[in-house]
């Protein structure tokens, strides 16, 4: 709808429990809208993700909601003062698809972030080198050096989330097909997966590795990505890639069914510090062949 950007993850969430604080106090939405200044059609937007609202209007429904307790107070203006801020990867949304200024937006705001690849090495942790390699093979969008480059820019930024003082906890589980899958010839795996190694800092950031001796495991349906944020939103979201784009889970139902498959992923999967002895060895098969 014009005028009316697709709805975020985050926006949604905000509107949701807005409509639930209001339902729960018994306020009509004419009565809301009349609060902020608008009207019913503008709170009905507000409240399924399709606008944003300010802080002075955030602070207004809660006002008249009667919701008092400080601490969701202020992750509720907090959430819409942020849903309203551009994020750094506004700059290339001429380059970048509404699916993934969303993922990179949920990506940002996480606390918490359980990965599991069975594919490539994931985006948070490849170098500019197997990055390349790995968009142009996917995105065909870029179509030249320049759109190319800007995509690489994009992953690289990214990566930044983990030099933050509030940095995401990071669990990342791989299927040893991600180590062995060669992308761009061996001597950018051998860096590739000694970036894996420079980057493992458990318990904050683990990466733990499914051998292939392990046999049949839950993540043979697919790569999939579990994003936490900090109480009292209590917002888990699931993010599923497919070929054209990616499928965002927020029920709970969906969302625990994943996270028990995560733990008998990290169940399948050795311990750090063998995950990190299988990296090194297979990092030093490839360098064996430059």
């Amino acid at each position: 709808m014009a005028g009316h950007p697709r709805p975020t993850v985050r926006r949604r969430k905000l509107g949701s429990e807005f409509k639930r604080l209001r339902e729960a106090a018994g306020v009509k939405m004419d009565d809301a809208a009349e609060r902020i200044g608008g009207d019913k059609s503008k709170i009905s937007r507000q409240e399924n993700g399709r606008q944003g609202m300010n802080k002075l209007e955030a602070e207004a429904l809660l006002d008249l909601y009667g919701v008092e307790d400080e601490r969701l107070r202020t992750a509720l203006i907090t959430m819409a003062r942020e849903g309203r801020r551009k994020g750094w990867w506004a700059q290339y949304s001429d380059i970048l698809q509404a699916r993934l200024e969303e993922q990179i937006s949920i990506e940002s705001d996480a606390a918490k972030i359980l990965a599991f690849q069975s594919l490539v090495i994931p985006g948070l942790f490849q170098t500019a080198e197997y990055a390349t390699e790995v968009i142009r093979s996917y995105d065909k969008g870029a179509s030249s050096d320049e759109e190319l480059n800007s995509l690489i820019s994009v992953r690289m930024t990214r990566q930044e989330i983990f030099q933050r003082v509030n940095a995401p906890h990071h669990v990342c589980i791989l299927d040893e097909a991600v180590l062995r899958r060669e992308v761009g010839g061996p001597e950018i795996m051998a860096a590739q997966l000694d970036k894996l190694i420079e980057v493992s800092n458990p318990p904050k950031l683990t990466i733990q590795v499914i051998p292939f001796g392990q046999g049949w495991h839950p993540g043979l349906s697919g790569p999939y990505t579990i994003y936490s944020y900090p109480d009292p939103m209590e917002l888990d979201v699931v993010k599923i890639g497919y070929l054209d784009g990616s499928l965002f889970l927020e029920e709970d139902a969906a969302v625990e069914r994943f996270r028990l498959a995560f733990d008998e992923l990290r169940a399948s999967a050795q311990p750090v510090r063998q995950s990190l002895e299988l990296i090194r060895t297979v990092a030093r098969e490839y360098r064996q062949r430059t």
